[in-house]
């Protein structure tokens, strides 16, 4: 499995949109600037099929530290929540497909099985 970064997916959208990368990169950067200060205005963000975001407010309770066995006051605080929407969902549950490579010296597409699904943990 394989770690994607913003500066990852900003080269991919120049490559597939021919926009300039310093372009791409600050609309991306807009873009989840505005996501991160709605949340903080406590709004509710939903992108349909995709998911939602929504800010949570835990409400301080008493924890204990497994090792010591001490009362440890956990302070009430706000948490942001995503929710899969129906799309992702779906995408995700399908099986691994191979993923597509071209290399810059060969014309020729290299097609490599995607990495195994991890197994799914029960709780």
């Amino acid at each position: 499995m394989a770690t994607i970064t913003k500066k990852d997916l900003v080269e991919r959208i120049t490559t597939k949109t021919g926009v300039k990368r310093h372009e791409v990169k600050d609309v991306c950067q807009e873009f989840l600037d505005q996501i991160i200060i709605e949340l903080r205005r406590g709004n509710r963000l939903e992108f349909r099929d995709f998911g939602v975001f929504e800010v949570k407010e835990r409400a301080a309770r008493i924890a204990q530290n497994p090792k010591t066995m001490q009362k440890v006051e956990v302070p009430a605080k706000r948490a942001v929540k995503f929710k899969v929407g129906r799309l992702m969902r779906e995408s995700v549950e399908m099986p691994p497909q191979p993923v597509r490579t071209v290399s810059a010296t060969s014309p020729t597409v290299e097609v490599k099985p995607a990495a195994p699904k991890a197994a799914a943990v029960a709780r």
